[in-house]
């Protein structure tokens, strides 16, 4: 048996209309191709969908069952039709997103609530790396577009710079680090925190060298570590400037530079190019960044 889905929404013209003349014209038809359209169907289920010996023909209860349920699948068939027209029209099935971690994560979220308002039907994967593991990831996975913090150029990529972050190397005020100028022997005594990265290509270029380092998960994680006094290391000033300007940490003084700056990228493929959802994800994504961070 082959569902008519023509058919079925006959039925529910019918019953939504409350007859059959109200229902053709609802569907600019003739009244008999939609009393025939009625009958095909019961035919084919083999069982009466309507009872016609009253003045208005009204819903048998397995009408009603029967009704509900192409109803729902009146609306699955719908959903398919927009979906169809939405991808032919440029949108992508689906897309993948790697971001840095230390990067700002509100504006991404941001980002990516506008092209959840807009409706766009893409289904978006968003992965969090650090490091090396950021580009690591985006190559290993053949992501679509990519947040990075250390951007190794590739002719295969086109990168876009964004404004500069700034990060301060700090501890808690009750670290022995935090009491007077420091040196690289100074700082190699002490345990250092870093992230962890995964693409084991080696640690990050800021370290220090010391032979006592712990790996965390992430930033936040980071920052309640150096919130505890468990060690000294770098964080992005936009998370932990509230905790220098109330003291809950504090910039060390260290003679090689308590700061340095580096500018992000984001990161398309040439040889892939962005259908309208990221186009629409990369703009959010550059505009909610540089009003955050620029």
């Amino acid at each position: 048996m082959s569902l008519d889905l023509d058919a079925l929404r006959a039925l529910e013209a019918v019953v939504k209309e409350g007859g059959f003349a109200k229902a053709a014209l609802a569907l600019n038809k003739a009244q008999s191709a939609v009393s025939y359209q009625v009958r095909k169907l019961e035919q084919s289920l083999g069982v009466a969908l309507l009872d016609r010996s009253a003045y208005r023909a009204t819903l048998t209860p397995a009408g009603e069952t029967i009704l509900a349920e192409g109803r729902r699948i009146l609306a699955r068939t719908q959903h398919l039709e927009d979906l169809a027209h939405q991808f032919a029209t440029g949108w992508e099935p689906r897309m993948s997103l790697v971001i840095d971690g230390i990067l700002p994560l509100e504006p991404i979220m941001t980002a990516l609530k506008r092209i959840a308002d807009d409706q766009v039907p893409t289904r978006i994967q968003v992965k969090v790396e650090f490091l090396r593991g950021v580009q690591y990831r985006f190559d290993k996975e053949e992501a679509d577009l990519m947040l990075v913090k250390d951007y190794v150029p590739n002719p295969r990529l086109c990168a876009t710079a964004l404004p500069e972050v700034e990060c301060v190397l700090c501890a808690a005020p009750g670290h022995p680090l935090a009491k007077g100028k420091v040196h690289l022997t100074d700082l190699q005594r002490h345990v250092e925190l870093s992230v962890q990265d995964s693409s084991d290509h080696g640690d990050d270029r800021h370290m220090f060298g010391g032979e006592r380092v712990f790996y965390l998960s992430g930033f936040v994680l980071k920052k309640q570590a150096l919130r505890m006094g468990l060690g000294f290391g770098w964080m992005p000033l936009y998370l932990i400037e509230r905790e220098l300007a109330f003291r809950k940490l504090v910039e060390l003084n260290y003679a090689g530079g308590s700061r340095y700056r580096f500018t992000p990228h984001l990161v398309t493929r040439r040889d892939r190019p962005l259908g309208r959802t990221g186009k629409l994800l990369a703009d959010h994504l550059s505009q909610a960044i540089t009003e955050t961070v620029g």
